[in-house]
């Protein structure tokens, strides 16, 4: 199997920011200790990228340059159909049919989770709660759209999922109210762009960010009912630019 397919199943399967099963094989990483970010590297041969990449996420976002970017498509169904509580972060699972198009390439969206505080920063700002919704073309190629939270008002929107939160790992919960994604979205999409990794292991490279620069809110308590139920921070720490382009 294609190293990119196996990316796409691993996430249609729910496994994007938990253990990852190489040919039966789990590998048991985490945020802190001897399974920390630092030694994701060092864990599985699969996982080098996490340590000799030089395109990883998250990152601070600063310096960004003017581009010709050409606006997100988005063609969203009411799809969040289960929650699952996986250790290491929240995950909404949605159905097909839901799809985003940028500069021409069509990505369906597959499922979205939250990392408290958030991984990218701007300007050097870490934000109180961070969403990526993770989409896949055909190809395997995969685009993140980054969504920032600022502690406000209440989102009715993620409520519908927060109140079936799963509170043990391994928990998984059917949303009897399916949620829309493009309520969670804001209404402007204009959005910074940079080429990086998934932010766990195995911090796969080629993956397209895609990061609204308008936040939106959740309330203190809903920021609270997730860091509480994961326990732990889980956001990576933000990783070195390099030579990479920030699009604006």
């Amino acid at each position: 199997m294609k190293k990119r397919s196996l990316i796409v199943l691993l996430i249609i399967i729910g496994l994007y920011g938990t253990s990852t099963i190489f040919a039966g094989e789990k590998v048991h990483w985490g945020y802190s200790g001897h399974e920390g970010p630092e030694y994701w590297g060092k864990l599985n041969p699969k996982f080098s990228l996490c340590m000799e990449g030089k395109n990883q996420s998250p990152i601070n976002l600063t310096g960004m340059i003017e581009g010709k970017l050409l606006p997100i498509t988005v063609n969203y169904q009411t799809g969040g159909n289960e929650i699952l509580n996986n250790g290491n972060t929240i995950q909404v699972n949605y159905m097909p049919g839901s799809t985003i198009n940028v500069n021409g390439d069509q990505f369906e969206l597959k499922q979205f989770h939250f990392h408290s505080p958030s991984e990218n920063t701007i300007e050097g700002e870490s934000y109180p709660m961070e969403a990526h919704f993770v989409h896949a073309d055909k190809k395997g190629t995969l685009a993140v759209i980054a969504l920032m939270f600022k502690s406000g008002d209440k989102n009715a929107e993620l409520e519908k999922a927060w109140i079936q939160m799963p509170e043990k790992p391994g928990e998984k919960n059917v949303l009897p109210k399916h949620i829309d994604a493009n309520i969670l979205l804001p209404q402007n999409h204009d959005y910074y762009r940079f080429n990086g990794s998934l932010t766990t292991p195995p911090c796969s490279e080629g993956v397209w960010w895609l990061v609204i620069k308008q936040t939106t809110t959740a309330s203190k308590e809903q920021i609270e009912q997730f860091s509480h139920t994961m326990h732990h921070p889980n956001n990576r720490p933000v990783q070195p630019v390099n030579a990479r382009m920030i699009l604006k």
